[in-house]
């Protein structure tokens, strides 16, 4: 079973579709809402993570693309800036899923793109600005 962090970019005219209720349905594919921002007759964002069977997902993918659905993986919309990081561990109390952690012994801060969930709350806590969404 593969575990994928997606993406979707939602075009007005499919906002309002039932478009995860057909990937379970017709893929056989489980989801976790990650995050989302929806407004009904314009564009709208989620991500999310989908689990199932890799060929399935990637049919799924097509057929969501079919749509009109932009697609892109998580790990594209966050980043961490190295040149502007500082190592001063304010966005490490903030990860919920330990994603951003500091080395015990360095202290350099370290970012695990398996682990985050694209929350977002780092982006604020960061003095230099070194964590950035680019939904």
């Amino acid at each position: 079973m593969a575990a994928h962090k997606v993406v979707l970019h939602f075009p007005a005219v499919q906002v309002d579709q039932p478009v995860m209720n057909q990937l379970v349905r017709t893929y056989d594919l489980d989801f976790n809402i990650l995050r989302a921002h929806v407004t009904p007759q314009e564009e709208g964002l989620l991500v999310i993570e989908l689990s199932g069977d890799e060929e399935r997902f990637e049919q799924a993918l097509e057929w969501v693309r079919s749509l009109g659905v932009r697609t892109q993986p998580l790990e594209e919309d966050v980043v961490r800036l190295a040149d502007r990081c500082t190592d001063c561990g304010a966005c490490v109390t903030h990860c919920p899923t330990e994603a951003l952690h500091a080395d015990p012994d360095t202290r350099e801060v370290a970012f695990d793109k398996e682990l985050c969930i694209a929350c977002g709350l780092c982006v604020p806590a960061c003095p230099p600005r070194a964590m950035v969404l680019q939904f």
